[in-house]
Formats: C-alpha cells, structure tokens, sequence
C-alpha cells in the first residue's frame, strides 16, 4: 500500500497566518474606534485613599475631595480648569475643557462667558455664579412643575444634562459611572446607555469628530448633529425613556434640549406642524430646498445643520431638502461670546442692508439685501 501523500506546506500556512495577525493589527489601529475608551495611566483620573505622602490627590480644579468614584476631580475639576488651553493634557490623557481662557473653543462653547453676563451659557452651580435673571429653564419643563432651577443646575445627573438624569440622591460622578471606561467614540446609533451616546448625552445620537477631537473646525472637519423632520410632540413618553430616566424619544439633539425648553422645540410650541408660519423658530425640520434655504449648500460651523441619519463620516456637503435645522444651529450648549448663547452677534444681522454671508444669513440667504 502506497503512503497517503498531502499538499500541506507548513511554511506557507505560517506565512499566511502572520499575515492574517498583522493585517488584523493594522486595522484595530486605522479603527475610528480603536481609541474610543479613556486610556492612560489609573493614577490620571483616579487616586486610592486621595492621599500620597500626606497630601491630597484629588486636586483637579482646585479642589481637595475626596470624590465619588475615587477620582481626581469633579465634573469641572477635570473639564473645566479654567486655565489656557481648550484641551489639557494629564499623564498620557487628554481632557477637553468646557471653561477656559483659549482664543477658540470646542464645538460645545465656553461656560467662561458667564463671567462677563448670566445670559452668555448655562450657570451651572459648581461655577459658583448663579443666574441672577433666570430662576427656571426658558419655556420650562412641560406636563409638571420645573425640576430644574437657578440652584440646582448641574453638569450631569437628574438636574444636569450628561449621564443618568435621573434619581436626586446620587451625584453627578455617580450617574456617569463605567462611561468614560465604555465610551463608544465616534459614530453613535444606538444611544440606548450613557456610553453609547453623543457626548454622554443619555438617548442623543450623532457622530463625534475623531479627527479634531471635540471640535468644528471647518466644513470637513466637525461634529454630525442628528436630527428629525418632524419634532416630538408634548406627551410623557417624549421626554421619559424606562424607569423614567429622561432621555429624547426621538433620539435627537434638538429633543434632548426640548427635555428642558418644551415650548421652544416641541411641535406644539412652534405652531403645531412644520409648515411656515411659525410661532417660534423651529428645529428637526427639513431645510427646504426651495427659496432662500436652496443656496445653503457648503456646511457652516457657524451654523451647523442635523442629519436624518447618523453618517459614517463627516461631510462638508448640506442637502437642502434632507438635512435638518437643529437647536445646535444657532446655540452653543455650555456658553458663547454672545447673549442668548447664540453662535453669532444677533444685534449684527440688519436685513435689506449690506452683504451678509453670516449667522442668520448663512440659511436665510437672500434676506441680507432684501431677497
């Protein structure tokens, strides 16, 4: 009997193997995701027993602690420094700041400007500079009594906007617990928990900008804000997910806001229907592409527009007659240079003047000279 012979080739199945591992290497480090989660040494964020050498660890932000969770800092102990640079750099960590003295800010804006007015962000209490004017959100809470008020606005939590909005007794550290450690970077479509949506924003989906982290910096290089074409309409279940944990039912920006400012962005508030005229301005409406709104085709950072569906990369394209207006388009979530924390001077846009390619006119582009 003759042996049975193969055509196995040791060498050649090595050969593939190796290639197999170091293509699948390569593309977890090309990945959108690959960086996704917080990384760096423990000792960046937390500390053990907030000493070392009997002193306190749990120093960010010019506090002493100790903090929930074993970190090093409160929300704004570590976001919000108030020093030079709009991003900071601990250990091997970066930490983007929401209050500082940079010459440009991230996409979310600078609770800095309150300083110089209540009406420029949101005054948050650990800012320690109350709203003087304002003792309730804007057009309110709808369907019950206002939670939330000039003494208790907070980052995160059940009177903040980021984490778990839910449950008074734990603090803001506490409803964001595992995030940063899960954190989905990037494309967010599933905004079911705190890690798997926008910026931590419980329920919002979007895409985040992994090239300039936390940034619009130009047509191509920003943030993807989703949106609707109809906005959510006042009923419980708009603004309460399971366990009546607040979150947009529609998943979008501009739902998430109306959590808080109803009037405003329910679809009661603007007039009951998206067709013109309306009572206030509206969001998650399609941008018509007829008129005035047809030009508006090169994406503005000045005036960010919302997408139906969460894209997989940015674009530097608006589809007038697809994309949507989003609360985004003309605010700025944390503070602006502005009042009303608008993006742009509102006292600056003069209609049937001169040419004007900014703020109002950016979508309303024939108004500037009479159009």
């Amino acid at each position: 009997m003759k042996p049975q012979t193969t055509n196995y080739k040791p060498r050649k199945c090595g050969f593939f193997l190796i290639l197999i591992f170091t293509l699948t290497i390569f593309s977890s480090l090309i990945s959108p995701s690959a960086h996704a989660k917080v990384t760096g040494e423990c000792v960046n964020c937390h500390t053990m027993h907030n000493s070392q050498g009997g002193t306190a660890m749990a120093t960010y932000g010019g506090g002493s602690g100790p903090n929930s969770c074993l970190t090093r800092g409160t929300c704004l102990g570590c976001h919000g420094q108030g020093g030079a640079s709009k991003i900071v750099t601990i250990g091997g960590s970066q930490i983007p700041q929401v209050s500082h003295t940079d010459s440009t800010d991230l996409a979310g804006g600078n609770f800095k400007y309150i300083d110089t007015a209540d009406n420029r962000g949101h005054n948050v209490i650990a800012l320690g500079n109350n709203d003087d004017v304002l003792t309730v959100p804007p057009s309110g809470e709808l369907g019950h009594p206002t939670s939330v008020t000039n003494t208790n606005l907070r980052c995160a939590g059940k009177f903040g906007c980021h984490g778990t909005r839910i449950d008074a007794s734990k603090t803001e550290i506490e409803q964001l617990k595992g995030a940063h450690h899960q954190n989905v970077d990037g494309k967010c479509d599933t905004a079911t928990e705190n890690y798997n949506s926008y910026r931590f924003l419980r329920g919002v989906k979007g895409l985040e900008n992994t090239t300039d982290k936390w940034q619009n910096l130009t047509a191509g290089s920003h943030n993807e804000y989703y949106g609707a074409i109809t906005p959510m309409s006042n009923a419980c279940g708009a603004c309460h997910g399971a366990g009546q944990v607040v979150m947009p039912a529609n998943n979008t920006i501009s739902g998430f806001c109306a959590t808080c400012h109803g009037s405003f962005h329910l679809l009661e508030g603007i007039g009951g229907n998206t067709s013109s005229p309306f009572k206030r301005h509206p969001t998650d409406i399609v941008i018509k592409d007829s008129g005035e709104y047809a030009s508006y085709t090169t994406y503005s950072v000045e005036a960010p527009i919302g997408r139906t569906t969460v894209p997989d990369t940015m674009s530097s394209v608006v589809s007038p007659g697809t994309d949507v207006v989003t609360c985004l388009s003309c605010h700025a979530a944390h503070g602006t240079n502005y009042p009303d924390m608008l993006r742009w001077d509102y006292s600056g846009m003069i209609a049937g003047s001169v040419s004007n390619t900014s703020g109002c006119f950016v979508c309303h582009t024939t108004k500037d000279t009479g159009g």
